[in-house]
């Protein structure tokens, strides 16, 4: 067993390890230790940089869970934009379900933000499913606000899958876009959506304190009975 891996077994808290297997219903059990995200990133934050961690990223695929976690917060901390990219295009293909993948946002990607566009557009065409959640989520979180681009929009609107953890961010994207994007985004609820994704968003749209009653209670009349 390697020292990480020894670390990990060590932090092993069966109470969350039992709340832990709940949410990630797509995992073996076996593979879950229930080792807490705090702990998991405090070790990230020590290991960064060392050939330790070096050796550990090279160390794919991982056998469990929380090693998957544990390589996702190092990535975190990688600072370089290059470095970071062909991490995560190393890393990606290895991620099984919902919560590694959302685990990670790079603060290092904020900083190129064309060059994340371009990448971002090459994990969607990927066809691997947490590889184009993930890229869902960098559109999301960087190309909303300041750094709007109307094509995200029409990008993620294209995607057409019956995969529930794509469509999930599928309908939480387009909900985030309608609270920051309102003008630009609701053509795209008004027709563009298949009949789940678009109530999806719907719902979580209403759900969010960032839309007005006004709103919401428009978004309620474009439900689509089933």
């Amino acid at each position: 067993m390697t020292a990480v891996r020894e670390r990990l077994f060590a932090l092993r808290d069966e109470e969350y390890r039992a709340f832990s297997v709940k949410l990630l219903p797509t995992l073996d059990k076996e593979t879950v230790l229930g080792v807490r995200s705090p702990a998991l990133r405090a070790m990230a934050k020590e290991l960064s940089g060392t050939e330790t961690a070096a050796a550990f990223l090279a160390q794919l695929p991982h056998r469990y869970h929380e090693e998957n976690c544990l390589h996702a917060f190092l990535i975190e901390r990688i600072r370089d934009y290059d470095a970071c990219v062909a991490a995560l295009d190393a890393f990606q293909p290895r991620v099984d379900n919902w919560a590694v993948c959302d685990c990670m946002n790079p603060p290092c990607l904020r900083k190129k933000r064309e060059r994340l566009l371009a990448d971002t557009r090459r994990w969607l065409d990927s066809g691997a499913l947490y590889t184009m959640r993930f890229a869902l989520r960098m559109l999301m979180a960087h190309f909303l606000d300041a750094d709007f681009r109307p094509e995200v929009l029409d990008w993620a609107a294209e995607i057409e899958t019956e995969e529930y953890y794509l469509r999930m961010m599928q309908a939480w994207f387009f909900a985030t876009a309608l609270a920051k994007r309102w003008d630009e985004t609701l053509p795209y609820i008004e027709g563009r959506l298949e009949p789940w994704t678009h109530n999806k968003a719907i719902r979580k749209a209403v759900e969010s304190d960032r839309i007005s009653a006004e709103r919401k209670a428009y978004l309620k009349t474009l439900k689509i009975k089933r």
